[in-house]
């Protein structure tokens, strides 16, 4: 078998980029693409990584079979990247969510944090605010969304959050499709 091909057509089936994968496994966009075309071989632990954000395991990629599909996840499968640019720590709750109808996030927003700018595509978003407030800015509107609240918008404009208080924010975001 040949693993490059293999890790490439995951990837395609998530509809991910080389520099998306190598985002969320801490690898460079060149690694990613020397893995694919098989030029560089991946350590088991590396390997394992770049399976996990394609929402597979080591056994599942070498089997033939389709297994069961994880149900629950624990901390351990949480995925985190921080974003000191943007004083901003994504939390990726369930690994192997891009391959899923939606993706859910929890955002950590430090006080005067923001989100990407996320440009308009297809699909709807939600979010809980956990902790803090933050503003949701869906192109020129702005929401105030307090501890306990929600928001819900179809994607169709520039969207993002932003802390502005001075206590961090903490929202519960989920995207469908996947986007994050």
């Amino acid at each position: 078998m040949i693993i490059g091909e293999k890790i490439r057509r995951l990837r395609m089936e998530l509809q991910l980029t080389q520099e998306e994968l190598a985002d969320r496994t801490e690898l460079t966009k060149g690694y990613i693409s020397q893995v694919e075309r098989d030029l560089a071989s991946p350590s088991i632990a590396t390997l394992v990584d770049i399976l996990e954000a394609l929402g597979t395991t080591l056994g599942e990629f070498f089997s033939d079979e389709k297994s069961d599909e994880k149900i629950v996840f624990k901390q351990e499968d949480v995925f985190i990247k921080e974003e000191p640019d943007y004083n901003m720590t994504i939390r990726w709750i369930i690994p192997n969510a891009q391959k899923n109808e939606m993706e859910p996030i929890i955002i950590d927003l430090e006080p005067g944090g923001m989100s990407y700018d996320d440009e308009p595509h297809h699909g709807e978003e939600f979010g809980y605010v956990l902790k803090g407030e933050v503003e949701l800015v869906l192109g020129a509107k702005r929401y105030k969304v307090k501890k306990g609240e929600s928001f819900y918008y179809k994607a169709d404009v520039d969207h993002k959050l932003k802390n502005n208080s001075k206590v961090p924010a903490s929202v519960l975001w989920v995207a469908t499709p996947p986007t994050f």
